[in-house]
Protein backbone atom coordinates (compact mmCIF):
# COMPACT_ATOMS: atom_id res chain seq x y z
CA UNK A 1 0.00 0.00 0.00
CA UNK A 2 1.16 3.73 -0.52
CA UNK A 3 1.78 6.16 2.49
CA UNK A 4 -1.15 8.52 2.50
CA UNK A 5 -0.18 11.73 1.66
CA UNK A 6 -0.49 14.89 4.24
CA UNK A 7 -1.81 18.14 3.03
CA UNK A 8 -1.42 21.43 4.69
CA UNK A 9 -3.47 24.67 4.52
CA UNK A 10 -0.91 27.52 3.17
CA UNK A 11 -2.69 30.56 5.02
CA UNK A 12 -0.89 33.17 2.57
CA UNK A 13 -1.50 31.45 -0.78
CA UNK A 14 -4.78 30.14 0.24
CA UNK A 15 -3.75 27.22 -1.12
CA UNK A 16 -3.47 22.98 0.28
CA UNK A 17 0.55 22.47 -0.23
CA UNK A 18 2.20 18.87 0.35
CA UNK A 19 3.31 18.34 4.13
CA UNK A 20 6.76 17.16 4.15
CA UNK A 21 8.37 15.96 7.66
CA UNK A 22 12.03 18.15 8.67
CA UNK A 23 14.76 15.69 8.40
CA UNK A 24 15.80 16.05 11.79
CA UNK A 25 12.56 15.26 12.75
CA UNK A 26 12.49 12.02 11.04
CA UNK A 27 15.91 10.86 12.42
CA UNK A 28 15.08 11.87 15.94
CA UNK A 29 11.92 9.60 15.36
CA UNK A 30 13.59 6.83 13.88
CA UNK A 31 16.52 6.65 16.61
CA UNK A 32 13.69 6.95 19.16
CA UNK A 33 12.00 3.31 17.51
CA UNK A 34 15.52 2.15 17.14
CA UNK A 35 15.93 2.29 20.51
CA UNK A 36 12.49 0.73 21.47
CA UNK A 37 13.25 -1.88 19.82
CA UNK A 38 16.47 -2.72 21.28
CA UNK A 39 14.43 -2.23 24.67
CA UNK A 40 12.06 -4.52 23.95
CA UNK A 41 14.93 -7.33 22.40
CA UNK A 42 16.43 -6.76 25.35
CA UNK A 43 12.86 -7.16 27.55
CA UNK A 44 12.20 -10.29 25.50
CA UNK A 45 16.22 -11.52 25.95
CA UNK A 46 15.68 -11.35 29.38
CA UNK A 47 12.30 -12.89 30.00
CA UNK A 48 13.08 -15.68 27.71
CA UNK A 49 16.31 -16.37 29.23
CA UNK A 50 15.87 -15.46 33.34
CA UNK A 51 12.19 -15.82 33.74
CA UNK A 52 11.19 -18.77 31.70
CA UNK A 53 14.87 -20.72 32.00
CA UNK A 54 15.12 -21.08 28.28
CA UNK A 55 17.82 -20.72 26.12
CA UNK A 56 18.76 -18.68 23.05
CA UNK A 57 19.12 -20.48 19.95
CA UNK A 58 22.56 -19.63 18.91
CA UNK A 59 22.83 -21.16 22.65
CA UNK A 60 21.18 -24.20 21.38
CA UNK A 61 23.07 -24.74 18.59
CA UNK A 62 26.32 -24.49 20.16
CA UNK A 63 25.25 -27.08 22.91
CA UNK A 64 24.57 -29.52 20.15
CA UNK A 65 27.83 -29.05 18.33
CA UNK A 66 29.32 -29.75 21.43
CA UNK A 67 27.37 -32.41 22.22
CA UNK A 68 28.18 -33.81 19.19
CA UNK A 69 32.33 -33.10 19.05
CA UNK A 70 32.10 -34.44 22.68
CA UNK A 71 30.61 -37.72 21.28
CA UNK A 72 33.74 -38.03 18.86
CA UNK A 73 36.34 -37.14 20.83
CA UNK A 74 35.40 -39.97 23.50
CA UNK A 75 35.46 -42.45 20.67
CA UNK A 76 38.93 -41.37 19.54
CA UNK A 77 39.61 -41.53 22.99
CA UNK A 78 38.45 -45.48 23.16
CA UNK A 79 40.19 -45.72 19.75
CA UNK A 80 43.57 -44.23 20.99
CA UNK A 81 43.29 -46.90 24.48
CA UNK A 82 42.50 -49.96 22.42
CA UNK A 83 45.03 -48.99 19.56
CA UNK A 84 47.97 -48.49 22.35
CA UNK A 85 46.76 -51.72 24.34
CA UNK A 86 47.23 -54.19 21.23
CA UNK A 87 50.30 -52.28 20.50
CA UNK A 88 51.80 -53.01 24.28
CA UNK A 89 50.22 -56.92 23.46
CA UNK A 90 52.53 -56.97 20.35
CA UNK A 91 55.39 -55.93 22.00
CA UNK A 92 55.22 -58.19 24.99
CA UNK A 93 54.79 -60.93 22.27
CA UNK A 94 57.92 -59.58 20.44
CA UNK A 95 59.98 -59.30 23.01
CA UNK A 96 58.84 -62.67 25.21
CA UNK A 97 58.11 -65.01 22.26
CA UNK A 98 59.31 -63.75 19.28
CA UNK A 99 62.80 -62.51 19.11
CA UNK A 100 63.88 -65.25 21.56
CA UNK A 101 62.55 -67.93 19.58
CA UNK A 102 65.78 -66.57 17.18
CA UNK A 103 68.36 -65.48 19.55
CA UNK A 104 67.39 -62.08 19.70
CA UNK A 105 67.37 -59.73 21.83
CA UNK A 106 64.33 -57.99 23.57
CA UNK A 107 63.77 -54.08 21.92
CA UNK A 108 64.20 -52.06 26.01
CA UNK A 109 61.83 -49.63 25.89
CA UNK A 110 63.72 -46.76 25.42
CA UNK A 111 64.58 -47.60 22.05
CA UNK A 112 60.66 -48.70 21.68
CA UNK A 113 59.58 -44.90 22.71
CA UNK A 114 62.54 -42.72 20.65
CA UNK A 115 61.88 -39.62 19.49
CA UNK A 116 58.92 -39.42 21.29
CA UNK A 117 58.29 -35.83 22.38
CA UNK A 118 61.03 -33.61 22.35
CA UNK A 119 61.70 -29.73 23.06
CA UNK A 120 59.62 -27.59 20.72
CA UNK A 121 58.32 -30.65 18.74
CA UNK A 122 54.79 -29.34 18.45
CA UNK A 123 55.97 -25.76 19.19
CA UNK A 124 54.04 -24.82 15.45
CA UNK A 125 50.66 -26.65 16.45
CA UNK A 126 50.66 -24.47 19.54
CA UNK A 127 51.47 -21.15 18.21
CA UNK A 128 47.92 -22.20 15.55
CA UNK A 129 46.25 -23.71 18.12
CA UNK A 130 44.63 -23.00 21.30
CA UNK A 131 42.82 -26.22 22.35
CA UNK A 132 44.86 -28.52 24.31
CA UNK A 133 42.15 -31.08 23.32
CA UNK A 134 43.57 -31.32 20.09
CA UNK A 135 46.85 -31.03 20.81
CA UNK A 136 46.76 -33.72 23.27
CA UNK A 137 45.25 -35.91 20.01
CA UNK A 138 47.64 -35.26 17.99
CA UNK A 139 50.50 -36.71 20.75
CA UNK A 140 48.93 -39.67 21.24
CA UNK A 141 48.47 -40.01 17.61
CA UNK A 142 52.34 -39.54 16.92
CA UNK A 143 53.27 -41.95 19.75
CA UNK A 144 50.90 -44.40 18.42
CA UNK A 145 52.28 -44.14 14.87
CA UNK A 146 55.97 -44.33 16.15
CA UNK A 147 55.24 -47.09 18.39
CA UNK A 148 53.60 -49.35 15.29
CA UNK A 149 56.75 -48.07 12.93
CA UNK A 150 59.35 -49.48 15.44
CA UNK A 151 56.40 -52.57 15.80
CA UNK A 152 56.55 -52.83 11.96
CA UNK A 153 60.63 -52.96 11.49
CA UNK A 154 60.91 -55.50 14.05
CA UNK A 155 58.56 -58.20 12.61
CA UNK A 156 60.60 -57.42 9.57
CA UNK A 157 63.76 -58.37 11.51
CA UNK A 158 62.08 -61.74 12.86
CA UNK A 159 60.62 -62.26 9.27
CA UNK A 160 63.94 -62.48 7.69
CA UNK A 161 65.58 -64.66 10.45
CA UNK A 162 62.27 -67.06 10.20
CA UNK A 163 62.63 -67.02 6.56
CA UNK A 164 66.47 -68.43 7.11
CA UNK A 165 65.47 -70.56 10.35
CA UNK A 166 66.69 -73.53 9.13
CA UNK A 167 70.37 -72.00 8.28
CA UNK A 168 70.54 -70.18 11.38
CA UNK A 169 69.85 -73.30 13.48
CA UNK A 170 72.93 -74.74 11.68
CA UNK A 171 75.03 -71.82 12.51
CA UNK A 172 73.86 -70.98 16.89
CA UNK A 173 76.37 -72.49 19.26
CA UNK A 174 74.47 -74.98 20.17
CA UNK A 175 76.55 -77.93 21.35
CA UNK A 176 79.73 -77.94 23.78
CA UNK A 177 83.33 -77.06 21.91
CA UNK A 178 84.78 -79.87 23.83
CA UNK A 179 83.70 -83.44 24.96
CA UNK A 180 81.81 -82.63 28.34
CA UNK A 181 83.31 -86.33 29.78
CA UNK A 182 86.98 -85.00 29.34
CA UNK A 183 86.61 -81.77 30.82
CA UNK A 184 85.09 -79.97 33.45
CA UNK A 185 83.98 -76.16 34.14
CA UNK A 186 86.85 -74.12 36.11
CA UNK A 187 85.55 -70.93 35.80
CA UNK A 188 82.40 -69.21 35.13
CA UNK A 189 80.73 -65.89 32.75
CA UNK A 190 80.96 -62.93 35.18
CA UNK A 191 83.08 -61.40 37.63
CA UNK A 192 86.08 -62.89 39.84
CA UNK A 193 88.92 -63.05 40.98
CA UNK A 194 92.04 -62.35 38.36
CA UNK A 195 94.07 -65.92 38.93
CA UNK A 196 97.39 -63.32 38.70
CA UNK A 197 96.65 -59.92 40.14
CA UNK A 198 93.91 -61.51 42.66
CA UNK A 199 91.31 -58.12 41.32
CA UNK A 200 88.00 -58.40 40.23
CA UNK A 201 87.70 -58.65 37.21
CA UNK A 202 84.96 -59.38 34.36
CA UNK A 203 85.29 -62.59 32.63
CA UNK A 204 83.97 -62.48 29.60
CA UNK A 205 83.56 -66.27 28.36
CA UNK A 206 83.80 -69.83 30.20
CA UNK A 207 87.53 -71.86 31.15
CA UNK A 208 86.99 -75.32 30.38
CA UNK A 209 89.99 -77.90 32.14
CA UNK A 210 91.23 -80.81 30.40
CA UNK A 211 94.00 -82.39 29.12
CA UNK A 212 96.47 -81.01 26.29
CA UNK A 213 95.85 -82.13 23.29
CA UNK A 214 91.89 -82.64 24.09
CA UNK A 215 89.94 -81.94 20.65
CA UNK A 216 88.15 -78.46 20.20
CA UNK A 217 85.27 -78.56 17.93
CA UNK A 218 83.43 -75.62 15.87
CA UNK A 219 80.39 -75.25 18.49
CA UNK A 220 78.07 -74.42 15.09
CA UNK A 221 78.75 -73.85 11.19
CA UNK A 222 80.61 -70.91 10.31
CA UNK A 223 83.58 -69.16 8.92
CA UNK A 224 87.31 -68.77 10.65
CA UNK A 225 88.02 -64.52 10.40
CA UNK A 226 90.86 -64.75 12.88
CA UNK A 227 93.62 -66.93 13.83
CA UNK A 228 96.56 -65.35 15.80
CA UNK A 229 99.22 -66.61 18.30
CA UNK A 230 100.42 -64.08 21.04
CA UNK A 231 102.66 -64.69 24.21
CA UNK A 232 100.28 -62.56 26.44
CA UNK A 233 96.36 -62.87 26.62
CA UNK A 234 94.55 -65.38 24.50
CA UNK A 235 97.56 -67.12 23.52
CA UNK A 236 96.63 -69.15 20.46
CA UNK A 237 93.17 -68.05 19.25
CA UNK A 238 90.74 -68.62 16.61
CA UNK A 239 87.54 -66.57 16.23
CA UNK A 240 84.35 -68.39 14.09
CA UNK A 241 81.66 -65.84 12.48
CA UNK A 242 78.40 -68.33 12.65
CA UNK A 243 75.97 -65.25 10.97
CA UNK A 244 73.16 -64.18 12.27
CA UNK A 245 75.09 -61.29 14.61
CA UNK A 246 76.49 -64.72 16.61
CA UNK A 247 80.68 -65.44 17.13
CA UNK A 248 82.62 -67.39 19.12
CA UNK A 249 86.34 -67.20 20.24
CA UNK A 250 88.49 -70.25 20.87
CA UNK A 251 91.98 -69.81 23.28
CA UNK A 252 94.73 -70.72 24.91
CA UNK A 253 94.63 -73.36 21.97
CA UNK A 254 97.80 -75.55 21.72
CA UNK A 255 97.21 -76.25 17.70
CA UNK A 256 95.25 -74.82 15.95
CA UNK A 257 93.83 -76.90 12.67
CA UNK A 258 92.21 -74.25 10.42
CA UNK A 259 93.00 -70.79 8.84
CA UNK A 260 91.42 -67.91 7.95
CA UNK A 261 88.90 -68.01 5.89
CA UNK A 262 88.41 -71.64 6.22
CA UNK A 263 84.09 -72.86 5.91
CA UNK A 264 83.45 -75.20 9.02
CA UNK A 265 80.61 -76.97 10.17
CA UNK A 266 79.37 -77.89 13.37
CA UNK A 267 81.15 -80.52 15.58
CA UNK A 268 84.46 -80.47 13.16
CA UNK A 269 87.61 -80.04 15.03
CA UNK A 270 89.55 -76.59 14.42
CA UNK A 271 92.23 -77.01 17.34
CA UNK A 272 93.42 -79.07 20.38
CA UNK A 273 93.34 -77.64 24.43
CA UNK A 274 96.54 -75.84 25.39
CA UNK A 275 98.12 -73.78 27.80
CA UNK A 276 99.14 -70.88 25.77
CA UNK A 277 99.01 -67.09 26.40
CA UNK A 278 98.25 -66.01 30.08
CA UNK A 279 96.89 -69.20 31.70
CA UNK A 280 98.14 -70.83 34.68
CA UNK A 281 97.12 -74.55 33.43
CA UNK A 282 95.89 -76.66 30.54
CA UNK A 283 92.29 -75.09 29.52
CA UNK A 284 90.01 -73.97 26.75
CA UNK A 285 88.70 -70.19 27.07
CA UNK A 286 85.06 -70.28 25.16
CA UNK A 287 83.42 -66.63 24.12
CA UNK A 288 80.25 -66.25 22.77
CA UNK A 289 79.56 -63.06 20.96
CA UNK A 290 76.07 -61.14 19.56
CA UNK A 291 76.02 -58.59 18.21
CA UNK A 292 79.42 -57.17 19.70
CA UNK A 293 78.58 -58.33 23.26
CA UNK A 294 79.67 -61.19 25.12
CA UNK A 295 77.56 -63.16 26.32
CA UNK A 296 77.09 -66.35 28.85
CA UNK A 297 78.26 -69.34 26.90
CA UNK A 298 76.22 -71.99 29.03
CA UNK A 299 72.87 -70.36 27.59
CA UNK A 300 73.57 -71.97 24.51
CA UNK A 301 74.28 -75.47 24.82
CA UNK A 302 72.94 -78.63 26.64
CA UNK A 303 75.37 -79.62 29.49
CA UNK A 304 73.65 -82.99 29.43
CA UNK A 305 75.11 -83.95 26.11
CA UNK A 306 78.18 -86.25 26.48
CA UNK A 307 79.30 -89.79 25.79
CA UNK A 308 78.06 -91.40 22.34
CA UNK A 309 75.82 -88.77 21.71
CA UNK A 310 78.26 -85.94 21.80
CA UNK A 311 80.58 -87.91 19.73
CA UNK A 312 77.54 -88.60 17.38
CA UNK A 313 77.83 -84.95 16.78
CA UNK A 314 81.38 -84.30 16.16
CA UNK A 315 83.99 -85.09 13.68
CA UNK A 316 87.61 -85.64 15.12
CA UNK A 317 91.16 -85.41 13.60
CA UNK A 318 93.06 -88.83 12.43
CA UNK A 319 96.62 -88.20 11.18
CA UNK A 320 95.19 -84.77 10.09
CA UNK A 321 92.30 -86.00 8.64
CA UNK A 322 88.45 -85.80 9.91
CA UNK A 323 86.81 -89.21 10.89
CA UNK A 324 83.31 -89.64 9.42
CA UNK A 325 80.44 -89.80 11.80
CA UNK A 326 78.31 -93.11 10.77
Amino acid sequence: MFRKKRYELNEQTLAYELHRTPLATRFSRGFVLFLFSVAAFACYYLLFTQYFGLEAPKTILLKQKYVELNSKYELLERKFGQSNQALEELQMRDNNIYRPIFGMEELSQDVREAGFGGVNRYAHLEMVSNSPALLDAVKRMDVIYKKAFVQSRSYDEVGLLAKRADEMAQCVPAIPPVALDNARLSSLFGYRKDPFSGALRMHQGIDLSGNKGEPIYAAGNGTVVEVRSSFFGYGREIVVDHGFGYKTRYAHLQKMLVKVGDVVERGEQIATMGNTGKSKGVHLHYEVIYRDRRVNPLNYYNQDIKGDEYMAMVRPRVNGEHTSVI
